[in-house]
């Protein structure tokens, strides 16, 4: 369990309370810890060279998956399954400052491996991760826990985040569905899709008057560009209260504060 590497500011320092946080958990990684030499070279031939992880029936470990666990005064809740899992958020990375400590799980965290990390997903299981900024798509084994950043989704290992091509920015909007072992995914990474247009959503009301009077509270807030999606738009029985479009991460974390000082914090990304 660790903060995220690639994201400015996501770094937090160990104290007792930490300390404690980190045993119950079964967790080890710290930024406090000195970073091993890595075992081995990337490939020559570079990052595109390292296959996807391939889904697999795997045992649930017996380390990182408690019922639930408190980070930062936060309490999270570890999924019984990962069926059906589909999230839109912010993804980071973590790289040469973990590089051969142990993961959540217990295993040592490999930087060029295909492995992430993610708060409440049960681990060991697998994932799709899409950049919605260029459409680029991985499968990861996620067998971490973090990152514990405000808006963070999913931390990447460093080679995958390479092929998400989001190295030098070190943050990007993704989408995380869960992938199973028994069901084919029919996506590739070679079948990438032009970028969607991205929105915050702020609520989701089956009554219309509701979804008016929290479009009516935004805009007196000040908040531009917000708008309320009809059943008829996205194919739903909700009205959906949204802002944007957003182009960047900084935008989208400058909305949900936004938000979050209005007494909504539970925004999240959504797609047109």
């Amino acid at each position: 369990m660790r903060a995220s590497a690639g994201s400015p500011g996501a770094r937090w320092r160990t104290g007792a309370a930490a300390l404690g946080m980190l045993a119950l958990c079964a967790c080890s990684v710290t930024a406090q810890r000195p970073a091993p030499a890595p075992p081995a070279a990337p490939p020559a031939r570079g990052m595109e060279s390292i296959p996807d992880a391939v889904p697999r029936i795997e045992p649930r470990s017996a380390h990182g998956n408690p019922p639930f666990y408190d980070v930062l005064g936060r309490r999270y809740y570890v999924l019984a399954s990962a069926d059906g899992y589909l999230e839109r958020g912010v993804a980071s990375w973590y790289g040469p400052t973990f590089h051969g400590g142990n993961t959540s799980s217990g295993e040592p965290y490999d930087m060029y491996g295909m492995t992430a990390a993610h708060k409440t997903l049960p681990l060991p299981c697998y994932a799709r991760v899409t950049n919605l900024r260029n459409g680029k798509s991985i499968v990861v084994r996620i067998n971490d826990r973090g990152p514990f950043v405000a808006n963070r989704l999913i931390d990447l290992s460093y080679t995958a985040a390479a092929k998400l091509d989001m190295i030098r920015e070190g943050t990007t909007l993704v989408e995380v569905r869960a992938l199973s072992p028994t069901v084919p995914d029919e996506l590739t990474r070679s079948a990438a899709q032009p970028p969607p247009a991205l929105y915050v959503q702020a609520g989701a009301f089956a009554d219309q008057q509701h979804a008016q009077r929290l479009l009516a509270r935004l805009q007196a807030a000040g908040l531009e560009r917000v708008f309320i999606a009809s059943p008829l738009q996205n194919g739903t029985h909700l009205y959906r209260v949204r802002l944007g479009p957003v182009e960047s991460v900084a935008q989208f974390d400058e909305l949900t504060a936004r938000l979050t000082a209005l007494g909504i914090p539970d925004a999240r990304l959504a797609i047109e």
